[in-house]
């Protein structure tokens, strides 16, 4: 069919078909290695199809996600670094579903581009695999749309969406939380995906990219660029062995809306996650933000992470085991706060 099918009308209008054939072609080799046994068939029909395995489970509830990169897109741009981005796009789905203790199964990319080149969408594709490695999840499927004349030749947006399961009975909602849980912090691997309005303005970027690739000393030597471009961290397979011993009562994905956003999402009415800011790891890049753009302290935990990815509440008594599984699995893990009674979910002091 790739064969036969070329449109010579449609590409002088600026859409070339082969050229999504070449990219799907490219692609396969990344798809592959996100195959899990739900898979059923290969990339490029007409769905994705997959098949749920829900034994053990009592009442399987699906859970899903979607989310972008949001204008992390552009520094991938500016960078001609795509092969990073697409784990940012999976992160931002994966990490929502696990928060409700949703194991993630499979995963669908969407890439609009304003010319398609093979090799650059391949590439994104590869970050998205990496992506669904890191947590699981089978890439089943996608879409790339050329878009002439809406975006200009070199730009693009990807977004996702994840589908995931959770035995009815083990979703987590909150409902048991109390005074006295201790709040745990999943240390972040820097911005992870939201607030690069706000750095583009900060570092000047539109006007000024040359000085993102400056080495910076309050950075370990590091470029802005280098260090902004950092993907997200994919919690999924660390959280998901920590719900087999711990008794989990909230988790939260700190994204867009920082601590004051996301936290409380977490927490029923009634009751506040006290977190000790002196306790937070706060990463250099956030400092360097907030010193070079003058932006107060309650502005950056209102819009980034601060060097915490993700939240988790649990038992006082089982702190010390949940800390140690975390840890064995990779993360930096560390008490940041307790809950307490209170009205405003979230204090930081």
């Amino acid at each position: 069919m790739h064969n036969q099918s070329k449109s010579e009308s449609y590409a002088a209008a600026g859409v070339d078909i082969t050229a999504g054939y070449k990219a799907v072609e490219l692609m396969k080799k990344h798809v592959a290695r996100t195959k899990n046994e739900g898979c059923l068939d290969d990339v490029g029909g007409f769905g994705g199809c997959f098949g749920l395995n829900i034994a053990g489970m009592e009442e399987p509830v699906l859970v899903s996600g979607t989310d972008g990169c949001g204008t992390k897109v552009k520094l991938a741009i500016l960078m001609d670094k795509h092969d990073t981005i697409g784990i940012d796009a999976v992160a931002m789905c994966v990490n929502d579903i696990i928060c409700v203790g949703a194991k993630p199964l499979f995963f669908l990319d969407y890439i609009a581009c304003g010319k398609n080149v093979p090799e650059k969408i391949a590439s994104i594709v590869g970050g998205v695999a990496e992506g669904c490695v890191q947590s699981g999840a089978a890439l089943i499927g996608g879409e790339t749309a050329e878009h002439p004349g809406l975006m200009p030749v070199e730009d693009y947006d990807l977004a996702g969406f994840a589908v995931g399961v959770v035995d009815k009975k083990k979703i987590i909602d909150n409902t048991k939380m109390s005074e006295g849980d201790v709040v745990i912090a999943l240390a972040s691997s820097g911005i992870h995906s939201n607030g690069f309005s706000l750095i583009r303005k900060v570092f000047d970027i539109d006007n000024n990219p040359a000085s993102l690739y400056v080495a910076n000393e309050a950075l370990g030597g590091k470029s802005v660029a280098e260090t902004l471009l950092t993907p997200t961290r994919i919690y999924v397979k660390s959280v998901l062995a920590l719900l087999e011993k711990v008794e989990v009562k909230g988790i939260s994905h700190i994204t867009g809306g920082g601590f004051y956003e996301n936290i409380p999402r977490s927490i029923p009415d009634g009751l506040c996650a006290k977190i000790d800011k002196s306790a937070v790891k706060v990463l250099p890049i956030f400092d360097l933000i907030a010193k070079t753009g003058n932006i107060p302290e309650r502005d950056m935990y209102n819009t980034y992470n601060m060097g915490v990815g993700m939240s988790i509440v649990v038992p006082a008594d089982q702190k010390d085991e949940a800390l140690e599984i975390l840890r064995a699995h990779g993360e930096d893990a560390y008490l940041i706060g307790e809950i307490v009674k209170g009205e405003d979910k979230v204090i930081l002091q």
